[in-house]
């Protein structure tokens, strides 16, 4: 028996009626299809490695405790394995509005919170596999560990002896089991006390980063202004997708400055302009606030299949029309957000939530998440996979998109996964009020197109030579009239960007300033 942490605890105390929970994501295979019963034995083979596929949460009466996770004496493998085929012509729409039939349908929780589904009949001869994990049980780092176990393509016979589950408590049991841990076993709630006084300088230290996250966090009780992007979110679903190559992103970062992520939010903030305009709000001079997940997962903590995420606040600059200068905004944020300290102030207070009484713990999850967005707008997830090629059953997976929750009263969430050279984006929407999330999509792909030509310019602009360039009035000459050849316009389009960035990094100032 394993008590879940505070922030397990926490996805599934949000959960309701309206907003299921789980994450996931749609694996596209070259085909042909491999037998349905090759699954069934792949997956029976690697369920040793990952016990937590064949557990189950119980719930602690009168909430006493966190819940628990048990063995299933009733685990079925076949019930979490499902099988069917999309009608011709199998097309990608096809598939998306399959797709977000299932995300919309909440796992069971009486059984282990997971389901994977084969779905035949891609056009081309491709098949895919679709699968459902709650968020209590992983976040989008440790998936994608378990992506890389449940389809690496090996062969070995199944893990150890046959599966004999532990017998499962009874509710006077869990009760006992949870008094006495939290009552008779005082070290788990010193633990972080003791660890506290043998690190003083560490801990004054995360003292420091604390407050100061604190401080820039509190934009987020600034209520941001009215949107169709929040709103009641109705039990249905739409799933899009969009892909853009890493190598194009990357050449944009060593043209344009920035990191990955500064290039993906960019163009984000792109697809969400597309989508705010075709629904006829203004967008000059607005921001979209993102709640951006951010892992803090250590590398010693790879392969334990739990959440161990924190999150920072961005404002996506949705008003501004010139790619270069929208990413130049992302990039001067995000470095001051990371100074700021969010993530770590955000991982510090999910852990001392592990003081709170679960009851009260419980009781303030579920407000938070049924309470006004109070300003956030979307979130964007970016999780890191493998750039090697997987393969499973044979076949190898060509794409893979993600999925991600809509919570509370967000209407929309975007989700990217980096694989094998390609970044795959999944934009999950209320089907009630965002039926249009392909615009978003198409923006996210036509936004990168303009950061490439963008950076095609400056490319051009940086390798010609100097008698090719124009000449500004200013500009000095040396004997005869030319172009000085130790002035070239690269210096000038440098200044002009870091003159951008600056002025990103006062905006934002300000703007913390104001929120206090």
């Amino acid at each position: 028996m394993d008590w879940m942490s505070p922030m397990d605890a926490s996805f599934l105390h949000i959960e309701g009626p309206m907003t299921p929970m789980h994450i996931g994501g749609v694996s596209i295979f070259e085909g042909p299809a491999p037998p349905f019963e090759r699954l069934e034995e792949m997956v029976a083979r690697k369920l040793g490695r990952v016990p937590r596929y064949r557990q189950k949460v119980r719930f602690i009466p009168f909430e006493l405790g966190r819940p628990v996770w048990v063995d299933d004496p009733h685990f079925n493998l076949p019930y979490h394995l499902r099988h069917s085929a999309l009608p011709p012509p199998g097309s990608d729409e096809q598939l998306r509005a399959t797709a977000a039939r299932i995300f919309a349908q909440r796992l069971d929780r009486d059984k282990p919170l997971w389901e994977i589904w084969m779905l035949e009949g891609l056009r081309g001869s491709r098949w895919a596999l679709l699968s459902k994990v709650h968020h209590c049980m992983v976040d989008g780092v440790s998936a994608t560990d378990l992506m890389t176990i449940m389809f690496e393509d090996d062969l070995s016979p199944a893990d150890g002896a046959p599966w004999e589950p532990d017998p499962e408590p009874s509710d006077v049991e869990l009760v006992l089991r949870t008094m006495t841990r939290r009552t008779l076993n005082p070290s788990e709630q010193l633990r972080s006390v003791r660890a506290a006084l043998r690190a003083p300088l560490t801990t004054l230290a995360q003292a420091r980063d604390l407050a100061r996250g604190l401080a820039s966090a509190s934009s987020i009780l600034r209520p941001a202004g009215g949107t169709s992007l929040v709103g009641a979110v109705g039990p249905h679903r739409a799933w899009s997708t969009a892909h853009v190559r890493l190598s194009d992103v990357k050449q944009v970062r060593a043209r344009l400055g920035g990191t990955v992520n500064d290039v993906v939010l960019s163009i984000v903030a792109g697809g969400l302009h597309d989508l705010l305009a075709a629904r006829g709000e203004d967008v000059a001079e607005r921001t979209v606030r993102a709640l951006v997940p951010v892992s803090v997962r250590k590398p010693s903590e790879r392969g334990t299949y739990n959440n161990r995420v924190s999150a920072m606040l961005a404002e996506l600059p949705v008003g501004i029309a010139d790619p270069a200068e929208r990413l130049g905004f992302v990039r001067a944020q995000m470095d001051g957000l990371k100074q700021s300290k969010q993530a770590v102030a955000g991982d510090v207070l999910t852990s001392l939530s592990g003081f709170a009484p679960p009851m009260l713990l419980a009781l303030g999850a579920r407000l938070a998440a049924r309470a006004p967005s109070l300003g956030l707008q979307t979130g964007v997830t970016n999780v890191p996979g493998p750039q090697a090629p997987l393969h499973t059953l044979g076949r190898r997976l060509l794409e893979s998109f993600p999925f991600v929750p809509v919570i509370g009263t967000v209407r929309t969430s975007i989700a990217i996964f980096s694989y094998d050279g390609g970044l795959y984006f999944g934009v999950t929407g209320d089907y009630d009020s965002s039926k249009d999330i392909d615009v978003l999509t198409r923006g996210v792909e036509r936004a990168m197109s303009e950061l490439l030509a963008a950076a095609g310019k400056n490319a051009a602009a940086d390798e010609a030579p100097a008698s090719d360039k124009p000449l500004a009035a200013d500009e000095p000459r040396a004997a005869g009239g030319q172009p000085a050849a130790d002035e070239p316009r690269t210096a000038a389009r440098a200044a002009e960007r870091e003159r951008a960035r600056e002025k990103a990094q006062r905006q934002h100032a300000a703007r913390e300033r104001t929120s206090r």
